[in-house]
């Protein structure tokens, strides 16, 4: 009875000192969100929504199939360009690339301080024929409806293209003279890899000697009610993105008449090699950039969320298996693995040679595209099965930090803008064209001053894809401050 009773007082003080452990912790977890005055809202140039509203209309579209290509409607575009923006066009350098890429260099006063890129891309995905009847509106009618623009490219990426070239038109008119170079890179291939878009922009800019001070794409936004446990919006910041690589499986065994099947087809050996892969995922992990975010986002949550946020060392497993349970949460902690394309047979009685598909995997960083290989020939774990690498791979970028100046004056310009937000780094699970700047700047980040929420997050890529008017405002200021700050 004795030793039970020491046995007990034991494990109550190894208690009690625990929870004393997670509660230093927590007070100490200190917020890392700067105090920043707002700027008050600009004068817009009253036909800037009408200039977005005709981006729109022109079908930029990035096909799968390259002979599907409309370079018809990318000399549209280029035409709108120079057009609709005189002064960038005639008073800055502007250098098109395989014909629809776009670069246009606005000179610093002062030759000496490093550029800074600011990028978007004017390509956007394709609209599936089946699923027109479900669009509320015309997909490239760039309709303007109750406050909100609706049209493919609203949101990815035409808002990010003329938010910055509304910006540039308008200070320029206002004879601003920037103290630092800038760079403004438009991709026409984002959506199909950016191959003959960001690749080659890149590459000139790298022949050029050309070091940046920092680079901003798309891929954080203002995130409303979608970060868990977070009552105000957050600013999210990406700082790393995830690499890319589809794996082509294949396999050929002797088929024959439905009526007599053997006991494995083509199909039963695929399916039995997909189901593996879904059923062994690549392990879970908390990465630099995810613990960046716990370091910005936990000391402004609710105090419960706070305590795991402070204690994510020892709270590791816990932590891992909250993010585990949503497919965003387990996007920011995995490689995920994502069969997009499976094909086989031709009749309903006939038993086919052959089937194929293709497993998409988002590579978290510190993980390789080599590391997925191996772990998907160790998983399926059958000859019988090839896999080749799909046509785009990319490994995940090198990772930009939250404390450098750079994130600061990105930072900075949100809350000049955003007054109320919390601004954290973050992971992108997405691709988009900085992973080609890789050899340009040590500071490439991701961020796109539009708010998406619930109703509108899956509209880029999906159905009636739009954005609020104060939001394509809201761009045009960002960048307008983004650039002066950047003096």
């Amino acid at each position: 009875m004795r030793i039970l009773k020491k046995i007990f007082l034991f494990l109550l003080l190894a208690i009690i000192l625990f929870v004393v452990y997670l509660l230093i912790n927590t007070f100490n977890f200190e917020s890392k969100q700067l105090s920043v005055a707002p700027v008050p809202r600009i004068e817009m140039n009253p036909e800037a929504i009408n200039n977005f509203k005709e981006a729109l209309k022109i079908k930029t579209v990035s096909p799968e199939n390259t002979a599907d290509f409309d370079s018809l409607e990318f000399r549209k575009f280029n035409t709108f360009l120079k057009d609709t923006y005189p002064l960038a066009d005639s008073l800055l350098e502007h250098k098109t690339f395989n014909s629809f890429s776009h670069l246009y260099k606005w000179e610093g006063a002062d030759t000496s301080l490093k550029p800074i890129i600011l990028m978007g891309h004017l390509d956007v995905v394709p609209v599936i024929e089946k699923n027109l009847s479900e669009w509320k509106v015309d997909p490239f009618a760039g309709i303007l409806k109750n406050d909100t623009i609706w049209g493919r490219g609203a949101i990815d990426d035409k808002v990010g293209v003329i938010g910055i070239l509304e910006a540039v038109e308008l200070l320029v008119s206002q004879n601003y003279k920037p103290k630092r170079t800038m760079y403004f890179a438009f991709g026409h291939d984002e959506e199909i890899g950016g191959r003959l878009g960001a690749v080659t922009i890149a590459k000139y800019l790298k022949d050029q000697g050309i070091t940046a001070e920092y680079i901003l794409d798309e891929g954080g936004v203002v995130s409303d009610g979608l970060v868990p446990g977070m009552t105000k919006e957050v600013a999210l910041i990406g700082v790393a993105e995830k690499g890319y690589l589809s794996l082509n499986l294949g396999v050929r065994i002797e088929g024959g008449h439905s009526s007599m099947p053997d006991k494995e087809t083509s199909i039963d050996v695929m399916a039995t090699a997909i189901t593996r892969l879904k059923n062994n995922p690549l392990p879970s992990k908390i990465t630099a950039p995810l613990k960046e975010f716990m370091a910005y986002i936990g000391p402004e949550m609710p105090f419960t969320n706070k305590v795991v946020f402070a204690n994510k060392g020892v709270l590791s497993a816990l932590l891992l298996s909250v993010y585990e349970s949503s497919a965003s949460g387990n996007a920011m902690i995995r490689t995920t693995t994502s069969p997009t394309i499976f094909n086989s047979g031709v009749k309903d009685n006939i038993i086919p040679l052959t089937a194929s598909a293709t497993v998409n995997f988002r590579i978290l960083p510190e993980t390789s595209t080599d590391d997925v290989i191996a772990h998907a020939k160790m998983v399926i774990n059958d000859e019988r099965i090839s896999i080749e690498k799909g046509g785009f791979v990319s490994e995940p970028s090198k990772h930009s930090s939250p404390d450098s100046k750079q994130f600061k004056a990105i930072n900075t310009t949100i809350l000049q803008l955003f007054p109320e937000v919390v601004v954290s780094p973050y992971l992108v699970v997405g691709g988009t064209d900085a992973r080609h700047y890789n050899e340009i700047s040590d500071y490439i980040y991701r961020f796109s001053p539009i708010h998406l929420n619930k109703s509108n997050k899956k509209s880029f890529h999906g159905l009636n894809e739009r954005l609020a008017v104060s939001d394509f405002y809201d761009s045009i200021g960002f960048y307008v401050q983004l650039i002066k700050n950047s003096n």
